[in-house]
């Protein structure tokens, strides 16, 4: 049948193949999978039900549809990086093992290391915020003291932020009102919020924060001057100082739909970006060129559509567009 292309995102060879036949036929059903990949039944439901749990298929009225390549691969990848990270994690905790090994031979223990680090390479200090992303189960939240969002420190961040957002972590972001002015930084929170995050704006804050599970805070060594670089910090007691902080200037701030005059008129109504989303959409064009004209990749773009297209229960484009426009939404 060919090589696994996909075992090294964890699928099976029979995974792959049931996968990739049901995007050639959309709508086939469990005795044509049977009959062209000639496995035994039970062999195929166990197959089925796996691919279900995954997100690559699902039951439709007419048969089993493939969920689409772009989502499906990334969907794989988050999976595979979760398991090799907390791989990781259990390999990193065996340094105690180690400590309690070298004094059976009499040597003495190591000093136990304060939970406070510096760090100043620039790449160093991306890759540890990008680990503590990754490690994160519960909440991230960060507070951004500047007016604006330089264009590459979005692009820096919206792929680890999305990916939370993915994984289902709370995702609280505050910045200060004068963001508004900057157009760049307000498309990128209202993507944000779009996508479950919760953003606020605060009239002034000379804080720069970056907080992950309420176990980790990121600082600037300097606030004035971030190029000295940043402190990673665990020790409780000063963590739990920092969260304070975050929670006073999160009570102070505002909502950015508030502030932005926005107010949903039904339950799940789209924001302005999804409602770009639907025009662009309608408009016949390619996906490739609704993506570049919002600013996204293509495949957010097509996940914005696939999000919408569940909101209005529709099964495909052109329905989705006929219940927009009977909405009032585009």
């Amino acid at each position: 049948m060919g090589t696994n292309e996909m075992s090294y995102l964890g699928l099976t060879e029979e995974q792959e193949h049931i996968y990739r036949l049901c995007l050639r036929e959309p709508g086939i059903g469990l005795d044509g999978l049977i009959d062209q990949l000639r496995l035994p039944p039970n062999a195929a439901r166990r197959e089925l039900r796996r691919l279900r749990e995954l997100g690559l298929l699902r039951r439709q009225a007419d048969g089993l549809a493939a969920a689409d390549p772009d989502v499906a691969v990334a969907r794989l990848l988050d999976l595979r990086l979760h398991e090799l990270h907390e791989k990781l994690q259990r390999v990193t905790q065996l340094q105690p093992l180690v400590a309690s090994l070298r004094a059976e031979r009499g040597e003495e223990r190591e000093p136990a290391v304060v939970g406070i680090e510096q760090v100043t390479d620039p790449p160093k200090i991306r890759d540890r915020i990008d680990d503590l992303a990754f490690f994160a189960r519960e909440e991230v939240a960060v507070v951004e003291p500047g007016v604006a969002l330089r264009q590459d420190e979005i692009d820096q961040a919206r792929p680890r932020v999305l990916r939370c957002l993915r994984r289902g972590l709370s995702v609280r972001t505050v910045l200060v009102r004068k963001a508004l002015d900057h157009a760049p930084t307000v498309a990128y929170l209202r993507e944000l919020e779009s996508h479950g995050a919760r953003v606020r704006l605060v009239t002034h804050t000379t804080a720069k924060i970056q907080m992950y599970d309420r176990r980790t805070a990121v600082v600037p060594v300097d606030p004035e001057d971030t190029a000295r670089g940043a402190l990673f910090a665990q020790e409780s007691g000063l963590v739990s100082n920092i969260l304070a902080l975050f929670e006073s200037i999160w009570a102070e701030s505002e909502d950015l739909g508030t502030l932005l005059g926005e107010w949903r008129t039904e339950e799940n109504a789209p924001s302005e970006l999804e409602r770009m989303v639907l025009r662009a959409m309608c408009s016949g064009g390619k996906d490739e060129a609704g993506a570049r004209d919002l600013g996204v990749s293509v495949r957010t773009y097509r996940r914005y559509i696939a999000d919408l297209m569940q909101l209005l229960g529709a099964g495909n484009r052109p329905q989705a567009a006929l219940l927009a426009r009977e909405r009032g939404w585009i």
